[in-house]
């Protein structure tokens, strides 16, 4: 199976893994050493309203190529129905999206190219 073959669900669910990792990592190498504090910081880039602003920002600055902007589509036009409290659907889905793409750059043992995303998310 090509892993453009693969559930946009289950690219994001791998692609959440991953994302939050990142963060941690990034986190914890500020020196934040209180795991409430690191909880409070993560909040700023793993909420849904967040990885959208995120990936707006990316579509904005053209820094995705086509293809990436494709798989991004492919998640944010899932049909579902279901979202979190937190956020309406459209927020949810381009959050979805970010997160499907990561999944589906790390099945693609494109780690370089998350990490560069990781960087624009984190400003470096």
């Amino acid at each position: 199976m090509s892993t453009k073959e693969i559930n946009v669900l289950v690219l994001a669910y791998l692609g959440d893994t991953i994302y939050e990792n990142y963060v941690r990592r990034f986190l914890i190498q500020k020196k934040i050493a209180n795991v409430n504090d690191l909880q409070k910081a993560a909040v700023q880039y793993v909420s849904a309203k967040s990885q959208a602003n995120y990936l707006q920002k990316m579509i904005d600055c053209n820094f995705l190529s086509s293809s990436e902007i494709e798989i991004v589509k492919r998640a944010r036009n899932y049909k579902t129905t279901s979202h979190p409290k937190s956020c309406d659907i459209v927020t949810y889905k381009y959050a979805t999206g970010l997160e499907c793409l990561i999944g589906y750059l790390d099945l693609e043992n494109q780690k370089g190219r998350i990490d560069e995303i990781m960087s624009f998310i984190f400003g470096n």
